[in-house]
């Protein structure tokens, strides 16, 4: 939801000064804020076609015994290897496009059987934008995906950690990086690149790990979409270039993949 758009009470005369009165980086941060702008438009027009699909989803994937019963563990497997996690999360990207979730993993059972451990099949580290959750994006339940989630899904330290516990500690055989469509992180790293002008506090340290993947070769909303895909590219290579990770990697345990979420179409598809 964008900020400008009012909730309960209307702004003040006041409110509507001191926005007119913002510099333009810090106009763009409070209308779009860290969670989104408004969409770009429809995929046809991001400049470049999608790329390749998530995965190949089961044929059974948009057939589901209930849109709105959630199914137990006791009926699925859970994936095991890089390539059947991605599987699952390809079926269930496809049944949140069709409208027909399952809500798997969140009967009493499961829930009682999750206070004695977990086993995540993947881990995504996200956006912080609340419309891209990937539980929801990929129609997963309780204790099947491990989730971490920062602005512009920008790396530090417990973030790297977050993710190395999750491979190294549970076995998670699939990691992916999802950045998503009109990323309000992204376009204000952007914007305040153009104009040379400081974000606020602690927001300008998304900004300065953002910088180093913007694409200066391209114009306007056009450079916004396409760092959005070289962000995700650079953190991707980042996560695989970890020793330990990369070990998991070459041993074909672990893969690292790079994914992007469309807010018009709620398809996600594989970047780089």
């Amino acid at each position: 939801m964008n900020s400008d758009r009012s909730v309960g009470a209307q702004p003040t005369a006041a409110a509507h000064q001191r926005f007119a009165l913002a510099s333009p980086a810090r106009r763009a941060l409070l209308r779009f804020g860290l969670t989104g702008a408004a969409a770009l438009g429809a995929t046809a027009a991001l400049g470049t076609a999608p790329a390749a699909a998530l995965g190949t989803a089961p044929a059974s994937a948009t057939t589901p015994t209930s849109p709105t019963s959630p199914t137990t563990s006791a009926s699925r497997r859970r994936p095991g290897t890089p390539d059947e996690a991605l599987r699952e999360l390809a079926a269930g990207n496809q049944r949140w496009r069709a409208f027909r979730q399952r809500h798997p993993d969140e009967s009493p059972a499961v829930r009682r059987s999750l206070t004695s451990g977990q086993h995540p099949f993947a881990l995504v580290l996200g956006c912080i934008d609340s419309r891209v959750p990937p539980e929801l994006v990929f129609d997963q339940g309780l204790g099947d995906l491990m989730t971490v989630r920062s602005a512009g899904e920008v790396l530090d330290e417990a973030v790297l950690g977050s993710v190395a516990y999750g491979v190294l500690e549970l076995d998670i055989p699939l990691v992916m990086v999802l950045g998503h469509q009109s990323c309000g992180a992204v376009k204000a790293a952007v914007e305040s690149d153009l104009s040379g002008e400081r974000l606020p506090a602690h927001i300008q340290y998304i900004a300065d790990r953002i910088a180093p993947n913007i694409d200066r070769i391209q114009e306007g909303d056009a450079r916004i979409d396409s760092t959005i895909d070289a962000n995700v590219r650079a953190i991707r290579a980042h996560l695989a270039a970890e020793p330990d990770l990369a070990a998991k990697v070459t041993s074909g345990q672990l893969a690292i993949v790079g994914a992007r979420y469309e807010l018009t179409t709620q398809r996600v598809h594989r970047v780089g």
